[in-house]
């Protein structure tokens, strides 16, 4: 292993470093693949321009674009590239295929004008950070693999006499070129995946990095004016802490009641039903709440519009907008189509780190699903997020949509055996009218009602009444009634 992290080179990029366990081990060779569009050019420039910050100086080597190219890519994204080196190797006389020349000469000992010219610019400027852009055209000009892997070992040896820490980018022309990762130090894979809709996706990978321990498995990143953002996978068993579990009021008595007293601080809620039946009325209580205890809250909305969800709010008499002009609440529209799973944690980590959010709402998991290249990895990253949530003492409340209006209702995802409490809400019919029930299917932390109940949306958020003690069959939409159970009267601004 290496002798510790302050040893390292950092990437220029926090999520990479993170990823890397702290960096670069310098004075090495690595290659950075990916195809075109990938971020490659980004990641190199990203590395040299925090060197310069660092006082080190730095060098880019350019066979595949030209300096202006280079600058304009700097400018894209806001950069002064004026103290980089800049070698451009694509000039007509140095690529000429008439002119017999390669990269390297054959011989292992005698290098050819090309590599001559970059290594009198190394010897100027003794470089500290250098990318070489890019190996597909080494490779050309190589014309056979004994060629290409010699002056591959060349390079390699040159830059490692000089003390240099290298970047060599490929942009994967080739199948999977075995070669170049034996001889490199570290191996970086970026990804670009396209979708039959929405925004493209991109992820690393880190295939192989020597006497480093590093955060294995794919990461989303993006390409932002500024430069590379990368999201670490989350990893809840890195964030243990310690907290006292106390329970806090959802704002309705009767709720209370149903939960066994309330909701637990370090547990989720998963909130289950179909359109309409007041998963998110239901919900904005239990915020609204919290935010009146004095407690910060993120709500994270993926269906629905802002203005319809205040417009409803404001309504049933929860005005959350004093909480969102001060501070104490933040509310995120999510577009799942142009959002990676791995962005959505890291807001989530921002909320509870920075921001100190101990109340947060995902309104709903239908929509996050859409994110998702699968279901088995929505509930693979849910347990991760729910148990990094729950350790941090949050109060974690989720929603999950119904397909279905009355009778059998299906749901695209089953996530309940990763919540601590689950709150199922029905329609039903009885008298001639469509009416809602509310029931707790699950507790883990306490003594919860197993009773269903009419539940009612009205001013303040919601009515629950006694239970449906005459009634069977309230959960599959079309009840029996055996009893004298009085239905509660419609509140005068009821939804209809």
């Amino acid at each position: 292993m290496t002798d510790g992290i302050s040893n390292r080179t950092s990437t220029g990029i926090r999520g990479l470093d993170d990823i890397l366990g702290g960096g670069l081990t310098p004075q090495r060779l690595y290659l950075v693949e990916g195809s075109p569009g990938a971020g490659k050019t980004t990641l190199g420039l990203q590395f040299l321009l925090d060197g310069v910050a660092r006082g080190e100086s730095g060098m880019y080597i350019t066979l595949s674009e030209t300096t202006d190219e280079l600058l304009a890519v700097g400018r894209s994204h806001g950069w002064d590239l004026g103290a980089l080196a800049i070698v451009e190797l694509a000039g007509d006389d140095d690529l000429d295929p008439d002119s017999q020349q390669s990269v390297f000469h054959p011989s292992e000992i005698e290098l050819g004008e090309t590599t001559h010219k970059v290594m009198n610019q190394i010897d100027a400027v003794r470089p500290k950070r250098v990318v070489f852009d890019s190996l597909s055209e080494v490779r050309l000009l190589a014309q056979n693999p004994l060629r290409y892997r010699r002056q591959i070992l060349a390079l390699k040896q040159f830059f490692s006499a000089r003390d240099c820490t290298v970047l060599l980018l490929d942009d994967k022309t080739a199948e999977a070129d075995q070669h170049l990762h034996s001889l490199a130090h570290g191996v970086i894979s970026l990804e670009q995946l396209t979708r039959e809709y929405g925004k493209e996706r991109r992820r690393v990978n880190i295939i192989k990095m020597r006497g480093i321990r590093f955060r294995g498995g794919y990461h989303d990143y993006s390409l932002e004016t500024g430069g590379i953002v990368m999201y670490p996978r989350l990893i809840a068993a890195e964030h243990v802490r310690d907290f006292l579990p106390q329970v806090g009021s959802s704002g309705s008595d009767e709720f209370d009641a149903l939960l066994g007293g309330g909701l637990v601080r370090g547990t989720n809620t998963l909130v289950v039903g179909p359109s309409g039946v007041g998963k998110t009325t239901l919900t904005t209580r239990c915020l609204l709440a919290a935010l009146e205890r004095g407690e910060r809250a993120a709500y994270y909305l993926f269906d629905e519009g802002m203005g319809t969800f205040f417009a409803r709010s404001i309504q049933l008499g929860l005005d959350l907008r004093p909480y969102l002009a001060n501070g104490q609440l933040t509310i995120n529209h999510i577009d799942p189509a142009e959002l990676s799973p791995g962005e959505f944690t890291q807001m989530l980590l921002d909320a509870v780190g920075p921001r100190a959010a101990r109340f947060i709402v995902i309104d709903s998991l239908n929509a996050y699903l859409q994110a998702m290249p699968g279901e088995q990895f929505l509930i693979l990253q849910m347990h991760e997020l729910l148990s990094y949530l729950n350790q941090q003492g949050i109060t974690t409340m989720m929603i999950l949509g119904q397909h279905g209006l009355l009778a059998e209702a299906r749901t695209d995802v089953d996530l309940s055996y990763l919540s601590d409490a689950t709150v199922l809400m029905r329609f039903f019919e009885a008298g001639g009218q469509v009416r809602r029930a509310i029931s707790i299917i699950k507790s883990r932390t306490t003594q919860h009602a197993t009773t269903i109940h009419e539940l009612q949306l009205g001013e303040g958020g919601i009515r629950i009444g006694a239970p449906l003690a005459g009634f069977e069959g309230v959960l599959t939409g079309i009840p029996n009634y055996h009893g004298h159970t009085p239905m509660m009267a419609p509140a005068a601004n009821e939804p209809t």
